[in-house]
């Protein structure tokens, strides 16, 4: 608002500054005989001057119709006439008649031509100096022109401005459009504008002022009497116990959670103990004993029999599988004793014989053939060891190592969350089991370790002697579930290999 006041103040400064320039620059009203320069010379310059009236005609431009007049007195001209003007006709008539833009005709040069040389120059000068007052008239005009424009815009903007206001804050005095007035007007027009722009500027100051004050209002709650702030005060206290019930209901909430996930845990506790119970119950009281005192049976060779371990693997760096075989083959090759298939890779971990080939392990599609034979229909103690390390890997057969090896699948983790089956090899993710690579036999004492065992434990194991449970996945009955017909049968292996 600042910025607008000042605007329009320098504004009409401007414009009155040209005025004055242009009325100070025209020559004042004199007698009809001109003071010429040179003193004694008047005479001559004035006969001179009657008897060309082209240039006469071209200073009538600036003296009008009524008469001549002469300029004042330049810098670098003779001193003027002796004889001055009365001083009343001095300022009596002020021309603003626009200039003449033709030029003089050739008979009027030919007369300037003859006329003497102090006076030509005069006019050359009293010429070039009009054309520079037109010239500097017509710019101011221009820049009046502009300032008015920007000072109409800035004001129709403050009447937006305060539009918005009350209209009490409305009322500090008619706006006034400074430059709708003549630029002939006296001087009370600049005490006037000056009056103006202090009450817009004080008007400015009050608004700056107000606004905060206005704010203020609108945001500050009004005071309240006695019988609000009470209600106030009861508020409070309602909300404060809401509060609290709320606090109480959410630590209530939290024990009821914990109380129910507690109840839950133990159902489902008890319901595992009520499945075992039942699996105890189907079986029988006979010699069978879990959790190691059974094997899986597959009878002749076929893609639908087989049995599946519900306990999923980790990730595995290293592992040891042992387990008890017994093959029927008749000689065409042992089958798949077992298979580990991932997302991805259905050959993570597979031990299989196909045909008249030698026993293979499988870790990643990476093969490792191993010097193991099942041929005589007999039980037999496989154990097949395995490190990321290198991979290196051994082979057992009834506690003795038959053959080891490295770079088997080297630096490759056994991934988890796969599935292993017993019995059959996996194209794909626990399914399209293909009959020539099934095993037919018996599988007991299935175990799973997360390291290799060394060649002590191997041997106590295979000799009955150090009976070892695997910590990955033991052989136990509720993990082991037998599909397609396959069949599980109490069977202790240490006592039963030597009847069989």
């Amino acid at each position: 608002m600042k910025f607008l006041a000042v605007l329009l103040a320098a504004g009409m400064l401007a414009f009155l500054g040209a005025v004055i320039c242009i009325i100070a620059s025209v020559p004042l009203a004199a007698s009809p005989a001109r003071a010429l320069p040179g003193g004694a010379d008047n005479a001559s310059a004035a006969s001179g001057a009657a008897a060309s009236p082209g240039p006469q005609r071209s200073l009538s431009a600036l003296h009008g119709a009524g008469g001549s007049a002469g300029p004042p007195a330049l810098p670098g001209a003779p001193a003027a006439s002796a004889h001055p003007l009365p001083p009343g006709l001095l300022f009596s008539r002020f021309l603003c008649t626009p200039l003449a833009a033709a030029c003089p005709s050739g008979a009027e040069q030919g007369d300037a031509a003859g006329a003497a040389p102090g006076e030509r120059e005069e006019l050359l000068l009293l010429q070039s100096t009009a054309e520079q007052l037109r010239q500097t008239a017509l710019q101011q005009e221009a820049r009046i022109r502009a300032d008015q424009d920007t000072i109409r815009e800035l004001t129709g903007k403050l009447g937006r401005c305060e539009s918005g206001l009350p209209r009490g804050l409305q009322d500090a005095g008619p706006r006034r459009d400074a430059m709708a007035d003549g630029p002939g007007e006296s001087p009370a027009l600049i005490l006037e504008l000056e009056d103006a722009v202090r009450a817009l500027r004080d008007r400015i100051d009050r608004l700056e002022q107000e606004l905060p004050a206005r704010a203020n209002l609108s945001t500050a709650p009004a005071p309240a009497p006695v019988a609000p702030t009470a209600l106030h005060s009861k508020m409070d206290q309602l909300e404060g116990q809401l509060l609290a019930q709320v606090l109480a209901l959410e630590k209530e909430r939290a024990a009821l959670s914990h109380s129910s996930r507690r109840q839950r845990q133990e159902v489902e506790k008890e319901l595992d103990a009520l499945q075992d119970r039942l699996a105890e119950l189907e079986h029988g009281s006979s010699a069978y004993s879990p959790p190691d005192a059974f094997k899986v049976s597959i009878p002749f060779r076929n893609n639908y029999m087989y049995a599946r371990v519900r306990k999923a693997l980790p990730e595995l760096y290293a592992f040891t599988a042992c387990m008890w075989l017994r093959s029927r083959s008749g000689g065409t090759g042992q089958g798949t004793p077992f298979s580990y298939s991932v997302p991805g890779q259905a050959n993570e971990i597979v031990l299989l014989e196909a045909g008249h080939e030698p026993m293979e392990l499988l870790i990643n599609d990476k093969v490792a053939q191993l010097p193991l034979s099942l041929k005589d229909n007999g039980w037999h103690h496989i154990c097949i060891a395995w490190t990321t390390r290198d991979g290196l890997w051994s082979a057992y057969q009834d506690g003795e190592l038959q053959g080891s090896g490295e770079n088997l699948a080297a630096w490759h983790p056994i991934k988890p969350h796969g599935i292993l089956i017993l019995g059959q090899e996996q194209d794909t993710l626990g399914g399209r089991f293909d009959a020539t690579q099934a095993f037919v036999g018996d599988i007991a004492q299935f175990n799973v370790w997360d390291h290799a065992l060394t060649p002590t434990q191997v041997m106590g194991i295979a000799n009955c002697t150090g009976p070892l449970l695997g910590n990955v996945l033991p052989w136990e009955d509720k993990l082991v579930e037998a599909f397609g017909g396959a069949t599980k049968a109490a069977f202790d292996v240490c006592k039963g290999r030597a009847k069989a």
